[in-house]
């Protein structure tokens, strides 16, 4: 991240070298709060609208009180505007319960509210997974959250980039596909293009929405074994858009023991998705 780039921080621009939180910040603590990766194009924020209703979602999930949307809006303009007019650029929202005691308990509040930006790398023009050897509970109280309380997901990262590979794929514990631990998974079955369900524990992606809106797709159940035998999959998220599946390791899946190059990366239908996922975003910065 550029040093000279401010931090907004409970409405008010910082400089990074005197941008702190308390030690007790419960976000820091027990992992209590809530965030959002938002991309910014040019020094233009993509689909803030989109990203900062499900922060209020997510907010709302775990019982903490609104946060103020306008306001953030104003730090992420502030932000951007203090910044170089990078091509690409990642904005992070992090919304923390604020002060509290040592165990889960909260504090009386009030959360911390924090905005910060940086330039985006680009991202590997295809992507290699693999399946984490530990499934997501779809019935949790975090499932479909955008929680701080991201140890499973950094665990799970980690075991695959350990492995060489980008990225981490779940199961859940119906034995079906869920998500990445950043990403949202599409698989192409016999011409169909299926992304599990919320039901199954992934998040509300912003760019898997777009991608069922604008190109279309179905949501619905599917075995963690379709990963594996797909004609086609991809990856979407708010940093890596549309993004094709080249290469699975499936070791850690019981009974599998294999790793799979699927046919086509990116195959005609991820194609397709990723031509009209561009042009749409370019066409319109807050859909």
């Amino acid at each position: 991240m550029t040093a000279t780039v401010p931090i907004w921080m409970n409405e008010e621009l910082v400089d990074p070298a005197e941008a702190t939180v308390p030690v007790f910040d419960h976000g820091l603590l027990v992992g209590d709060g809530v965030f959002e990766t938002v991309k910014s194009v040019r020094g233009e924020p993509f689909a803030l609208t989109r990203h900062l209703e499900r922060l209020v979602r997510s907010a709302r999930a775990i019982d903490l009180p609104e946060p103020d949307t306008d306001a953030i809006a104003e730090g992420v303009r502030a932000c951007l505007a203090a910044a170089p007019r990078w091509e690409l650029g990642r904005i992070r929202i992090t919304y923390t319960s604020g002060t509290g005691p040592l165990g889960s308990d909260r504090g009386p509040g009030p959360g911390n509210l924090i905005v910060i930006v940086s330039e985006l790398p680009p991202l590997p023009k295809v992507a290699d997974v693999a399946v984490a050897p530990w499934p997501r509970n779809e019935r949790g109280a975090l499932a479909g959250v955008k929680s701080t309380s991201y140890g499973e997901n950094a665990r799970a990262l980690a075991y695959a980039k350990s492995r060489g590979y980008g990225e981490a794929i779940f199961g859940n514990l119906a034995g079906n596909l869920c998500e990445g631990t950043g990403s949202n998974v599409f698989v192409v079955l016999g011409g169909r293009v299926v992304t599990p369900p919320l039901s199954a524990g992934c998040l509300a992606g912003v760019t898997r929405s777009l991608v069922l809106e604008w190109f279309g797709g179905e949501e619905a159940d599917v075995p963690l074994s379709a990963l594996y035998e797909a004609e086609e999959a991809f990856l979407t998220s708010t940093t890596r858009d549309v993004q094709p599946i080249r290469l699975v390791d499936a070791t850690a899946d019981p009974g599998r023991g294999a790793k799979v190059e699927l046919p086509a990366a990116p195959g005609p239908v991820t194609a397709k998705a990723m031509e009209v996922f561009a042009r749409r975003a370019a066409a319109d910065l807050d859909p």
